[in-house]
């Protein structure tokens, strides 16, 4: 069994710092994050600060706080200041856009057969008001190189295509995708990308300028470890007129003139509690003092377990890594051997949520299960941050092939 030696640099305490159930096995941070106690502690003064007084907070502190978090989150990301607006979630960034951009019918929306449901259910949505068409690129899984991914999405643009909306990381696969070189690909032909980086924020070094895409949604409380309800939008300054937040409010007609349109109607949908915004600074500090190195360490430290989480159950199952390693950030999908899943005639699966529930209810792993559908297979998912240890990932190999 793989032992801590494998992360010298990685102290053997980190789990202290967070309030997960220490009887659990926690495999699944990348559906909803976990936020460290150093951060929680951060809001819970801040909500303190906007009780005590509520007036001076919102109409005396909370501009001045807000534009120094997204200076710093700004200076992370590879970004301007002036070009980032605060959302609660990607989804919120990506409906954002979508549902500001004018479409019309014939016009082709480009995504993939791995792009999030909820991502997905957009496009569909503005695709029904519009008479717009969503073209889907099939792209393989298994595959073995990312230029497959390349290749497939390129094979679907058309003169028609009016706008690309790319996965950074996919969420069932766990894939980080070659963005940069899809987005200059697609500029070429004169396609603008949405990207979905829901996943990407503190699992891979972002840098939106240099990857050049139109527009970037990401959240905060995944990787980077933010509290719930803290995300980003991103939209290029030649594409700021055209997008408006879901909630139009005051911003609408402001005469202020020291700040952008853009900014201004996204920085105030109504009254909220915006404290997660303003920890987004505290997360970026405290993950990166964790280790040594830094963020460059925390990153290349999960990466290296996801990689030995993949290696650990692929080798109890029997089964081969689906994608090449550079392919791979802070999750691994691993594709369970047919005797684990249940299947009906007509090839569906039928209770595959029974299998997660045995895993949480008998054994206290929580990790999810999810199925590809071409070829129809089961996959398990598995997350890595700094307060896991190989050893969680040697317990779950070993209690998915008992359960064989």
């Amino acid at each position: 069994m793989a032992d801590n030696a494998s992360f010298p640099g990685e102290p053997s305490n980190c789990s202290k710092f967070w309030s997960l159930d220490p009887t659990v096995t926690f495999l699944n941070h990348g559906s909803y994050g976990a936020c460290p106690l150093p951060v929680l502690e951060v809001q819970q003064r801040l909500r303190e600060q906007l009780e005590r007084e509520p007036l001076r907070f919102f109409m005396r502190e909370y501009e001045g706080l807000l534009d120094a978090a997204r200076s710093e989150l700004a200076a992370f990301v590879g970004a301007e200041a002036e070009e980032l607006a605060f959302v609660p979630n990607a989804t919120t960034g990506v409906n954002s856009v979508l549902r500001s951009l004018s479409f019309n019918p014939g016009d082709e929306l480009l995504t993939t057969n791995q792009e999030y449901n909820a991502c997905r259910n957009a496009l569909d949505f503005v695709a029904s008001r519009t008479g717009a068409k969503v073209v889907v690129a099939k792209l393989p899984f298994p595959l073995q190189s990312p230029n497959e991914v390349i290749d497939a999405i390129l094979e679907q643009v058309s003169p028609r295509t009016k706008l690309a909306l790319i996965d950074h990381v996919t969420s069932k696969t766990a894939l980080v995708f070659p963005l940069q070189q899809l987005v200059g690909k697609l500029a070429e032909q004169g396609v603008d990308t949405l990207v979905d980086g829901a996943h990407a924020l503190g699992m891979v070094s972002l840098n939106l300028h240099e990857i050049g895409a139109a527009y970037y949604a990401a959240n905060c409380h995944k990787w980077l470890c933010a509290p719930k309800g803290a995300a980003f939008l991103y939209v290029r300054r030649d594409k700021q007129s055209l997008i408006h937040p879901l909630t139009i409010s005051h911003g609408a007609n402001s005469h202020r003139t020291d700040k952008s349109r853009f900014q201004l109607e996204f920085d105030w949908a109504g009254t909220d509690d915006p404290t997660a915004y303003l920890c987004i600074p505290q997360a970026i500090r405290f993950l990166g003092s964790l280790l040594p190195g830094g963020w460059s360490e925390l990153q290349s430290n999960n990466r290296a377990k996801a990689l030995l989480a993949r290696q650990l159950l692929c080798k109890a199952l029997g089964v081969s890594p689906p994608c090449p390693d550079e392919m791979i950030g802070s999750m691994a999908a691993v594709p369970l051997p047919d005797e684990l899943s249940v299947y009906e005639q007509e090839g569906q699966l039928r209770d595959w949520p029974v299998l997660q529930d045995i895993l949480f209810d008998r054994f206290n792993i929580e990790v999810p299960l999810n199925f590809w559908s071409a070829p129809f297979k089961l996959m398990v998912r598995v997350s890595a941050h700094v307060y896991n240890t190989p050893e969680q990932y040697d317990y779950l190999a070993r209690v998915l092939l008992q359960l064989l």
